[in-house]
C-alpha cells in the first residue's frame, strides 16, 4: 500500500509570539514545522509529503525549512485555501495518482510518534478511515446561547481526537467531494466522512500529541522535549552499561 502524507501548515494572519507564525517558532532551537516533520520523514512507511502553507510562505518554507533542516520527503509545497479544509482538499488534489492511503497531520503537531503514524496507516488499510484520540478527561458541559448550562455530557463516551487522521484516499476523496457539492464545513477530515455514512475507526493516541496554539502549549512543549531528550539520554547510559 503506497502511503503518503499532507501535513496541513497554512495558518493565516494568527501571529504567535514575536510577530511570528506558530509553526515557524523555535522549539529547542528548530522550527516546530521541521520537528513534524522529521517524524514523517523517518517513519518508513511514508513515501512522500506534500506540505500545505500558505502562498505567502512557500518560499520561506522551501529555504528555512526544508532545506535547511534536509527533509527529503517533502515531494510538493501545495498552497493553502482560506480554511484548514480547503487547505486539506488542496493537499489531497495534488496527491499521486497511485497512492492508496493518506496521513493527514498538523504540522504543529510535532510530538507525533512513528508508532503513531504506523498504526494509523495498517488500520487504514484494514478499515477506511482512522483517527487518533484520547478519552476526555474534563467534565464537559453543553451551553444555552446565554451562557447558562444546558445538560452534562456523559465524557464516557466522549473522546479529544487529534493528527493524524488517516484515510483510503478513494474515502477521503469522496467526502470532500460530497462536502463541497453541499456547501458543508466541518470541524476535522473524519466529520466529512461521517457525514456521508463512513464509519471512522478510534485509535489511542496520547496525552502528549498536543497542538501548539498557544504560548502555553509551547511551554509544555519544551518541557515535552527535555523529558523525551532525558529519556534518550538514559537509554543510551543503559545501553553503554
Amino acid at each position: 500500500m503506497k502511503t503518503d502524507a499532507v501535513i496541513v501548515s497554512a495558518g493565516k494572519g494568527h501571529r504567535f509570539m514575536e510577530g511570528k507564525k506558530k509553526q515557524f517558532y523555535l522549539l529547542a532551537g528548530k522550527p516546530i514545522l521541521a520537528h513534524t516533520l522529521d517524524k514523517f520523514e523517518t517513519c518508513p512507511l511514508i513515501r512522500s509529503i506534500l506540505l500545505v502553507v500558505s502562498q505567502e510562505d512557500m518560499d520561506y518554507c522551501l529555504k528555512e525549512v526544508i532545506e535547511k533542516y534536509k527533509i527529503q520527503k517533502v515531494s510538493q509545497i501545495v498552497p493553502g485555501g482560506k480554511q484548514r479544509q480547503e487547505s486539506v482538499k488542496n493537499g489531497v488534489e495534488a496527491l499521486p495518482k497511485d497512492v492508496n492511503i493518506v496521513a493527514i497531520h498538523d504540522g504543529v503537531r510535532p510530538f507525533v510518534t512513528k508508532a503513531m503514524i504506523e498504526d494509523s496507516i495498517h488500520s487504514a488499510a484494514r478499515f477506511g478511515a482512522v483517527v487518533l484520540a484520547m478519552p476526555v478527561k474534563e467534565t464537559i458541559k453543553m451551553s444555552n446561547p446565554d451562557g447558562t448550562i444546558l445538560k452534562t455530557l456523559d465524557r464516557a463516551s466522549l473522546w479529544q481526537t487529534q493528527t493524524p487522521q488517516t484515510f483510503q484516499v478513494h474515502v477521503i476523496k469522496e467526502a470532500y467531494h460530497r462536502a463541497i457539492e453541499d456547501g458543508f464545513v466541518g470541524t476535522d477530515d473524519a466529520s466529512l466522512v461521517e457525514r456521508i455514512g463512513g464509519k471512522v475507526h478510534i485509535l489511542p493516541g496520547s496525552y502528549t500529541n498536543i497542538k501548539i496554539t498557544t504560548p502555553e502549549d509551547l511551554l509544555l512543549a519544551n518541557l515535552l522535549f527535555k523529558k523525551d531528550l532525558l529519556n534518550k539520554e538514559g537509554r543510551t547510559e543503559e545501553i553503554k552499561r
